[in-house]
């Protein structure tokens, strides 16, 4: 299954050049009315993973994937503490957000386009998106005191009861789920896209969809769904690497991808406690 998030091309896990990819063609798991009697894998490129790897030396465990999400999810919040605590707010440190949100994005799609996860690239785009976040976070409690922490909880909470939902089985990531949720998530990047490009030419007024009034909540409200959208393709990608023997060095992808969901989350979340705040 190719996972997707902000970035939209984050490649699927792999093995030998390999891809993992959502099978668009018919097979009899799926005729039958269960998407998961069969691999889910176009190629199944872990099917030879029995006699490529030993078992419990080179495979993906969720182990792995915890301890990896911890490392980078640390480092963001490193960044973000130091960024917060160095960097008081003015017009530098916005700069400087703005620099390091820029260098984190280029950061992010190099390693969307690498065959293979390079874990300093990763660590490099949660350090610099970490600077970024505690500028924007120390900006918005700056006026609105308390909202990144709000945020924080709204992450965490946004980002459990997916987990559950996605454990008990109440959301099943199947092609056309993926397919019709990739769909709309796209054509919301480009309604932002466009948004901006009228904000900036003083087509928009006070940041059209994205202002801080009723209808910039219902598209902060919308973003977030997408988010929690990203984490069940996020949870299905991890969930298929172990069941089909990804290398280790794939946890990296997964602690990637995650990171970025999260962040995600996180920056519509805390636009949205500011809007709440600023309607009080």
């Amino acid at each position: 299954m190719r996972s997707s998030n902000p970035v939209f091309s984050r490649r699927g896990f792999s093995r030998d050049n390999g891809y993992a990819g959502f099978n668009t063609a018919p097979q009899a798991g799926y005729a039958q009315g269960n998407p998961y009697a069969q691999n889910p894998y176009a190629q199944n490129p872990y099917a030879q993973a029995d006699v490529q790897a030993p078992a419990g030396t080179d495979r993906m465990t969720m182990d792995d994937v915890v301890v990896r999400s911890a490392l980078t999810l640390g480092t963001v919040a490193v960044g973000a503490v130091l960024a917060w605590a160095l960097l008081p707010v003015s017009g530098t440190s916005y700069g400087l957000a703005v620099g390091a949100a820029l260098v984190a994005f280029v950061l992010a799609i190099v390693q969307s386009f690498k065959r293979t996860a390079s874990p300093a690239l990763i660590l490099g785009y949660a350090a610099f998106e970490g600077v970024f976040l505690g500028v924007f976070s120390e900006m918005f409690n700056s006026r609105w005191s308390g909202a990144p922490f709000q945020a924080v909880l709204g992450t965490m909470a946004v980002s459990g009861a997916t987990l559950l939902i996605y454990k008990a089985g109440w959301i099943r990531v199947t092609a056309r789920y993926a397919r019709i949720g990739l769909a709309i998530a796209i054509a919301f990047m480009v309604v932002m896209a466009v948004n901006l490009l009228l904000v900036a030419f003083g087509v928009a007024e006070d940041g059209g969809l994205r202002s801080f009034g009723p209808l910039g909540a219902i598209v902060g409200i919308f973003a977030i769904v997408l988010g929690a959208f990203f984490l069940t393709l996020d949870f299905k990608q991890i969930e298929d690497g172990i069941a089909y023997g990804a290398p280790r060095s794939e946890s990296w992808l997964a602690a990637f991808g995650l990171t970025m969901t999260l962040v995600w989350i996180y920056v519509e979340m805390l636009r949205l406690v500011a809007i709440f705040s600023s309607n009080d």
